[in-house]
């Protein structure tokens, strides 16, 4: 694995952040993926000396901003699944694709539920089954970077 500066690890979260904040509307706002949250996760898992749990949580803390909720719901969240995506970094070196999908899949609801119990505890209002799909569409951008990722160092090492 090669070096990563600290360049692209925050151009990326730049980019994501300005991702989340566009002017999404219709059926694709309630499919838009956490972009922020899973580049926050894309980077914790590959260079966790550059990008960890202190970078989440202020991640979370612009999140907070630029959406107007509740301050500090999506620090905490984003902070609670870099923690776990920090704790078996390790581990998830030795298992495949989709084990690792399906754990990055697992961080995303986790992200999700803790919001939603914080937007409930302040008062909101229960929401239906369509608030958990970021998380499926997230999942599907996570495999799409990680299989276009794949296919770039395949095409690498037969160089």
């Amino acid at each position: 694995m090669s070096a990563t500066s600290l360049k692209p690890v925050y151009l990326s979260l730049l980019v994501a952040l300005l991702m989340q904040i566009l002017p999404w509307s219709g059926s694709l706002l309630t499919i838009r993926p956490e972009f922020l949250l899973l580049t926050v996760l894309y980077w914790t898992l590959r260079a966790p000396h550059l990008c960890n749990i202190g970078t989440a949580w202020f991640a979370g803390l612009m999140m907070d901003l630029v959406s107007g909720g509740l301050f500090g719901q999506f620090a905490l969240a984003y902070s609670a699944a870099s923690f776990f995506a920090v704790s078996y970094q390790r581990r998830l070196a030795l298992f495949n694709i989709w084990q690792q999908a399906g754990y990055v899949f697992l961080l995303l609801l986790l992200s999700q539920v803790i919001t939603l119990v914080l937007k409930l505890f302040s008062g909101g209002e229960l929401p239906g089954w369509q608030y958990f799909l970021p998380s499926v569409s997230g999942i599907l951008l996570w495999q799409f970077v990680t299989f276009s990722r794949l296919r770039i160092d395949s095409r690498s090492d037969q160089a």
